[in-house]
């Protein structure tokens, strides 16, 4: 995660992962690391349609088989 810039009053800034504006990294913001309850629902929204993926390979026949004994 990069880090920007601290603000005046000394919170961490982050940018927000949605749309990059700076966000406060701390306990003041309940949405972090997002802005806004906007930018965390569309990045959650995101994953729920499958826009966002974590690879993985695909199993083979031999992850179906039995344990040998």
């Amino acid at each position: 995660m990069r880090v920007t810039a601290a603000s005046d009053s000394g919170e961490r800034r982050v940018p927000c992962p949605t749309c990059q504006r700076p966000a406060v990294y701390g306990a003041r913001n309940p949405w972090r690391p997002f802005c806004s309850e906007r930018c965390r629902s569309a990045d959650l929204g995101a994953w729920a349609s499958e826009r966002f993926r974590v690879p993985a390979e695909a199993p083979t026949d031999d992850d179906n088989a039995p344990p040998a004994h």
